[in-house]
């Protein structure tokens, strides 16, 4: 009886024990089901699109500070060198330099060769030009449309008193003077060119449509002395006009001759100049 009495009060403890084991097996952590504990997080500035955007624009308020900075810096810095450049850097600049060197050196004989190029045919066309003007004074004298000037004679020749002097002695004195060198002539008031002629008629002579008066005076641009042979010559034109004619001849060299008649360009109907 004492045995059965017990029995109740064990029982109570194994209870009592057993809801003490699996309390506490409650509180303990497992491998299988680890407890799991969350972070706080910490909020930063660039968490939100406000706060991006106004450190973007610091960083590149900074950048821009420096670069001003660094370009401030290099405007100023009047005696820079070299110094602190490396051999490689040094070679390359120098490589650079002489390849530059070299083609500014190409350039300016090319820029020679054409200024070179430009004064020939400038001076070619001045030639060209001095030629031409050379070439129409010539031919304007020749053709009596310009006057002339330069070293020569003047032949005054008065009437005879054996006979009126004939055309034909007075051409060839004009012919006379021309072989002896005669450049621009002028009889009287008519300028002498290619085509001139000397006609008689009953009231004198004639040169080129123009009735001449006595004393005939011939002006002749040339060498003074080979013109005053041509007249003053034993034999001559002269010698004729003073034995034939009884005329006097007078012969007198100049340094200045002015023949200043001129001749009106001949107008063609059907022909024209070539260019």
């Amino acid at each position: 009886m004492k045995h059965n009495r017990s029995q109740p009060d064990d029982v109570i403890r194994d209870e009592s024990r057993r809801r003490e084991h699996d309390a506490e097996n409650d509180s303990t952590q497992t491998g299988s089901f680890p407890v799991i504990r969350r972070r706080r997080r910490i909020p930063s500035i660039g968490d939100s699109s406000v706060g991006g955007r106004l450190l973007t624009s610091l960083l590149i308020m900074v950048l821009c500070a420096m670069l001003g900075f660094g370009y401030a810096i290099q405007l100023n810095n009047e005696t820079s060198t070299y110094e602190t450049m490396s051999e490689e850097e040094l070679t390359r600049l120098i490589t650079e330099t002489s390849t530059q060197i070299q083609n500014l050196e190409q350039r300016k004989i090319e820029l020679n060769t054409q200024l070179q190029s430009l004064k020939a045919a400038v001076d070619k066309q001045k030639e060209a030009e001095k030629i031409a003007k050379q070439n129409e004074e010539t031919n304007g004298i020749l053709s009596g449309r310009l006057a002339a000037k330069g070293k020569g004679v003047v032949i005054t020749i008065k009437q005879g008193s054996k006979a009126s002097i004939d055309a034909a002695t007075m051409f060839q004195l004009i012919e006379e003077l021309r072989n002896a060198g005669a450049e621009v002539m002028a009889f009287n008031s008519v300028r002498i060119v290619t085509s001139s002629y000397v006609a008689d008629t009953d009231d004198g002579l004639e040169c080129d449509g123009i009735l001449l008066t006595t004393p005939y005076v011939i002006r002749a641009i040339g060498d003074p002395q080979n013109l005053q042979n041509a007249v003053s010559i034993a034999g001559g034109v002269g010698s004729r006009l003073e034995v034939k004619f009884g005329a006097t001849v007078k012969v007198t060299s100049s340094s200045s001759v002015v023949i200043d008649e001129i001749r009106q360009s001949r107008q063609f109907t059907y022909a024209k100049t070539v260019e």
